[in-house]
């Protein structure tokens, strides 16, 4: 038996032969189609605050709406997907998730919109089944790049709603529509996407290397449970180490594709199409960002071992934090736009980082952690939202304060630590993966661990 299990030992971007390689596409154009109807509303605020008359703190409610239901949401995803198999699960929120996508169109007031943008939320737990999904087909020697690669390239949805939805918009509005008409014809576009990709999905994916969850089950006789539970799984308190972590700097991203349109619009007296087009430089650093966090968590971890991994990610979550500070100040738009695309730059590796050692704190219960982690994001976007609410905070002072608070919790990674005979096997692990990606013969005896 190999050390990889059939799983990838490398990412061949351009091919599409393997199902690892149809899943990894798959699962990150998935992502990006939920990521962009999550936030297809956001660059259009401006024109339903003026339709709906909404104040600032009613903003607020409705930016921390769109990402606490995904706390829970990801929790269940994450158990749903050790249960079903990522497959069934992706269709399903895909599918499912477009509805309230399309239907936000229906609002006529501030609470008719706020509960269409609390259903919305729930396909924010799509990221869980992305990195689940990836975790499954990828070895550990790639399996950091390949998560961050996938989530960010996901991730880029938030960037490119930012520019298209106001086009798509102004394109609604060229045809003759009205603003309170086209904003809500446009958020049709993503649900329909959404509802595709989903029965592609189904019918070009399966749970594993070897097949799909139920078959394999059914072909191995196994109708016990197998795996950690999940309450042993996040009794684990680097867990929730990693929570917090990850609510420092995906929950901050988030909050930026929240605020970023209407932060230029009002702050720099830009046009909607304008101020949209500068907040998506901030989800396009997912380009490679984020994979550049992946790569180098790897990386350390080839050569350091899996503390490597973990001292990486503290560092970086302390230089985001800095660099978001340094953004809140800026009061000249070029030096305003330069220091967002840094602090991209910077949160997004930090979320490649957090998913290169979410993989290896438990292998037997890899979605129940991956859910928790991945909640701590939107944990991190709600609280973030607060400080957007209070009448007395800019939005410069409130950035301010939460690089602050961004900055402090790298700290936290030194709770995340791993035993001497894990780190062991891992190392072993690693040798008999590269060993096997450069197609060296290596004895059977090395497999005994296994």
């Amino acid at each position: 038996m190999k050390a990889s299990h059939g799983k990838a030992t490398s990412i061949n971007l351009f091919s599409l032969k393997t199902i690892q390689m149809r899943t990894f596409h798959l699962s990150w154009f998935a992502f990006f189609l939920c990521f962009f109807g999550w936030f297809g509303i956001a660059p259009l605020m401006a024109i339903v605050r003026d339709e709906l008359n909404l104040s600032k703190s009613e903003i607020g409610n409705i930016m921390i709406a769109s990402v606490s239901i995904t706390i829970m949401a990801r929790l269940i995803i994450g158990w749903l997907c050790d249960k079903i198999g990522p497959r069934i699960s992706y269709t399903i929120i895909l599918i499912l998730g477009a509805l309230p996508v399309m239907f936000i169109g229906f609002s006529t007031d501030y609470e008719s919109f706020l509960l269409f943008r609390l259903a919305i939320g729930v396909i924010g737990a799509s990221f869980v089944i992305t990195q689940y999904h990836t975790t499954a087909m990828f070895a550990p020697n790639v399996v950091g790049t390949a998560n961050a690669t996938t989530a960010g390239w996901g991730n880029l949805g938030g960037g490119i709603t930012q520019m298209v939805m106001p086009l798509f918009f102004a394109g609604f509005v060229a045809l003759g529509f009205v603003n309170a008409q086209a904003w809500r014809y446009a958020m049709v576009i993503p649900g329909v996407l959404m509802i595709l990709c989903g029965i592609a999905y189904f019918f070009w994916t399966t749970d594993y290397p070897a097949g799909n969850k139920a078959e394999l089950q059914k072909a191995a006789g196994d109708k016990k449970k197998t795996g950690v539970s999940f309450w042993k799984a996040i009794a684990d308190y680097r867990v929730w180490a990693l929570f917090v972590l990850y609510g420092a700097c995906f929950g901050i991203e988030l909050t930026i594709n929240n605020i970023a349109a209407i932060y230029y619009h009002d702050n720099f007296a830009l046009s909607l199409e304008t101020a949209g087009m500068i907040a998506g430089l901030f989800g396009l650093m997912n380009i490679f960002a984020r994979t550049l966090g992946g790569y180098f968590g790897d990386k350390a971890g080839i050569k350091w071992g899996l503390s490597g991994r973990v001292w990486f990610l503290g560092a970086v979550i302390l230089v985001e934090g800095l660099a978001l500070m340094v953004f809140a100040q800026m009061t000249v738009l070029s030096f305003s736009i330069i220091s967002l695309v840094v602090f991209s730059l910077f949160v997004q590796m930090a979320e490649g980082a957090t998913f290169s050692v979410v993989p290896f704190i438990n292998k037997k219960a890899m979605g129940a952690v991956a859910g928790v982690v991945g909640a701590g994001g939107n944990a991190g976007a709600v609280a973030a939202g607060f400080l957007f609410k209070v009448e007395s905070f800019s939005y410069p002072q409130a950035l301010f304060i939460i690089g602050l608070v961004v900055a402090g919790s790298s700290v936290l990674a030194l709770l995340v630590r791993f035993s001497k005979e894990t780190e062991t096997e891992a190392r072993l692990e690693l040798k008999q993966l590269l060993a096997e990606a450069r197609g060296e013969h290596v004895p059977a005896m090395l497999y005994a661990q296994e």
